[in-house]
């Protein structure tokens, strides 16, 4: 035994003289990338790729040869060898870690909403969604305009997150009158041709820079974001501006879809410790990689900035993102990694010897260190690979799990388990409870404007990320998920929640009869001046009439006339 225990430290020895040895501190400012290769080889690619830079001036065929045998002679280790503790990178954030905000201020759901959607970037959107009412107008839509202010511009916003709370089938069934199923709120904030005319032409970049962009479609300088940009800059640097992440950050990508429509694919770094998306990127096609590594390597390496974060950072992915190369540049910046991996991928070990196998007990594992990066594979009901630059093997970490006998009872045991696999089960939970606050309350409208959709997802994070700050800031004083959103939702339309919706206040104060129009001083005119036809009359097939009259909240054109008082059966039957 004392023998074993000799020969396993001396191991534990040679293995951290190989990784000092290795690892090179680069400077504050400097970070030295490794070779250019891809991070997103295919199998058959995997099997022409070169193990160390020495073989480049080789024959082809001696490389193969060469490259097999750096494979053969980097054996799985097993629990019985011992792996030593890799350097620990120095946690060094440019801001202390947290909220940026004064917490001696009193900070109300709307405001913290309002870091995000601040009123300058609500004016822009105002404005150009204006200028694309107008050139929409000019194109012969047939709906009533007025210009949109910013204040008006909250409330509909907090019809959107209403409706995200208060989920119906359709838009107009939030405007439903004199049923059991009406709700009372979205007609007092404001009618619904209005709701509906702003959705119909909600802005964000210039209309006329619009038409300059789509006529460089085609060609390299056509910008796939444009319409989007404006307000993805402002929400990427309040995510920034407001809050400094903590040490362990995680990479992950979201799908953000809409019933009966294709969504899109956002890629996000979370802090692990409470889902706060500190920066997100839009996919918009395999063409745009900028250094040519590869999709998944040029997210990661996107996301993290190393300006804004500081370094000492500890970095979790999944296996679409994980790569040697990508490791080694992150270490080179002084960010540690960790993530599952694909065996093809250039530069994992695929080397059979002492392997797992699929009778291989639960709870084994294996691992081969190759300088700092570490490949640890552990048998749980399949294979787990987990690469990592941070962990040592194993520390004497158990994973209870449940387990079935063969009589089928059911129950718990401890499983030896890596460090890396503990840690990466722990940490990658950030990606998941950013997704799952996000989508209790998602927004969700059908729409045939992809740049909208995104727009509903950016109030999404805009409105996550405000509770996040909200918690971080009360701490257990904080209101839950669903209050914050309720509170949010009331200062945004310029309410208080208990402020009485009553069928009656609503009859008497939004729809009331009012005139379409100004009466002509032509007397010969006063009679059919400013005259539509009746909406009730034409969806009932009837004679066609035209009334000065409208209802104001609904903003439609009603009969109103001794026989025929069509005002009343509209919202009779629940219009």
């Amino acid at each position: 035994m004392a023998q074993t225990c000799t020969t396993a430290a001396a191991a534990a020895r040679r293995v951290l003289r190989d990784m000092q040895d290795s690892y090179v501190l680069e400077s504050d400012e400097d970070c030295t990338f490794s070779s250019d290769e891809s991070g997103e080889d295919t199998k058959e690619d995997a099997a022409e790729d070169v193990y160390d830079e020495d073989l480049e001036n080789i024959a082809p065929a001696s490389k193969k040869a060469r490259y097999q045998h750096c494979q053969q002679s980097l054996s799985w280790k097993t629990e019985s060898d011992a792996d030593a503790v890799p350097p620990t990178l120095r946690f060094l954030p440019a801001r202390e870690p947290g909220v940026q905000l004064s917490m001696r201020d009193s900070h109300s759901p709307a405001s913290l909403f309002k870091l995000f959607f601040a009123e300058d970037a609500v004016n822009t959107i105002c404005q150009n969604t204006n200028k694309q009412a107008a050139r929409n107008k000019g194109k012969g839509a047939k709906y009533k305009w007025v210009d949109v202010g910013a204040a008006e511009f909250y409330r509909y916003i907090g019809l959107i997150f209403y409706m995200a709370m208060m989920k119906l089938d359709h838009i107009t069934d939030y405007w439903r009158r004199d049923s059991i199923f009406s709700v009372l709120f979205p007609s007092q904030v404001m009618s619904r041709d209005r709701y509906r005319t702003i959705s119909w032409n909600v802005h964000m970049s210039d209309p006329e820079e619009d038409r300059e962009d789509d006529a460089k479609k085609g060609s390299s300088d056509h910008d796939r974001l444009f319409r989007v940009k404006p307000l993805i800059y402002t929400i990427q640097n309040a995510c920034k501006s407001f809050y400094h992440p903590h040490r362990c950050l995680a990479v992950g990508e979201r799908v953000a879809r809409w019933k009966g429509a294709k969504g899109f694919k956002l890629f996000v770094l979370t802090d692990s410790s409470n889902g706060y998306t500190v920066d997100f990127s839009v996919y918009t096609g395999r063409d745009n990689v900028p250094t040519g590594q590869g999709l998944s390597y040029d997210t990661v390496m996107s996301l993290i900035n190393r300006r804004f974060l500081g370094s000492g950072y500890h970095v979790y992915m999944d296996n679409f993102y994980t790569s040697p190369k990508l490791f080694k540049d992150l270490l080179a910046c002084k960010f540690g990694a960790c993530g599952t991996y694909r065996e093809f991928r250039r530069g994992c070990p695929r080397s059979a010897v002492n392997d797992l196998t699929d009778k291989s007990p639960r709870g084994t594992y294996r691992w081969i260190r190759d300088g700092r990066l570490l490949f640890v594979k552990w048998m749980d009901t399949q294979p787990v690979s987990v690469c990592s630059t941070i962990h040592t093997a194993y520390t004497g970490d158990t994973l209870r799990k449940k387990v079935k006998s063969k009589r089928g009872a059911w129950t718990t045991q401890a499983f030896p388990c890596p460090s890396p696999v503990m840690e990466y089960n722990k940490v990658l939970g950030g990606v998941a409870l950013s997704d799952r606050l996000i989508q209790y309350y998602a927004t969700q409208h059908k729409t045939l404007e992809w740049y909208r959709k995104l727009f509903l997802h950016l109030l999404d994070i805009s409105a996550t990320n405000a509770y996040i700050l909200h918690k971080e800031l009360m701490q257990q004083d904080g209101l839950t998920y669903k209050a914050f959103m309720e509170e949010l939702i009331a200062e945004l339309c310029g309410v208080t929640q208990n402020t009485p919706m009553t069928p009656a206040n609503t009859a008497s104060g939004a729809h009331v009869p009012v005139l379409g129009a100004e009466l002509s001083t032509d007397i010969r005119m006063k009679a059919t001046a400013g005259r539509k036809t009746c909406v009730y009359c034409r969806m009932h097939g009837r004679k066609q009439a035209k009334t000065p009259w409208k209802c104001r909240a609904c903003d439609v054109y009603l009969c109103l006339q001794p026989d025929r008082n069509c005002f009343e059966a509209w919202h009779s039957d629940g219009n």
